[in-house]
């Protein structure tokens, strides 16, 4: 496999410190969420930052299948939830929700491009067969 581009990241203090990227153009404070006992407030959490990378992610692919297919997406959005979940043996792991618009394109089609996207999209290539995933569609 040849590496195309590679991302560097650098984390101190684990979800109550700091992350930035080596060009600067990420920098942001973490923050445990409330919901895990946490303080919230201003800053990020790894699940925040994992939703909006595979949300931007996947809809490239989605887009790139679109095109090939001479589908119009302009008007498209993928949305993408990560959850943190327990196992019932006690170890933390991801659960993810894609869920994308797709206005103008009936309901077999877009299912369709869902689909193929989900099997472009490296972050859903790279979390395959290790979270949990529900696919869905925003009802018109």
């Amino acid at each position: 496999m040849q590496t195309l581009y590679t991302a560097e990241s650098t984390a101190w203090g684990g979800r109550e410190g700091r992350a930035a990227s080596s060009d600067g153009n990420v920098d942001v404070n973490l923050v445990v969420p409330k919901e895990l006992g946490g303080p919230g407030g201003a800053g990020t959490n790894p699940e925040q930052l994992m939703s909006v990378a595979w949300a931007g992610c996947f809809h490239s692919a989605l887009k790139l299948v679109a095109r090939g297919e001479k589908l119009d997406v302009s008007e498209s959005a993928v949305t993408c939830r990560v959850g943190l979940a327990m196992s019932e043996s006690g170890t933390f792991n991801l659960v993810a929700e894609i869920e994308a618009e797709l206005p103008g394109l009936d309901a077999a089609t877009a299912r369709s491009l869902v689909d193929k996207s989900h099997a472009v999209c490296p972050f859903s290539n790279a979390t395959r067969g290790n979270v949990e995933v529900t696919l869905s569609l925003v009802e018109d």
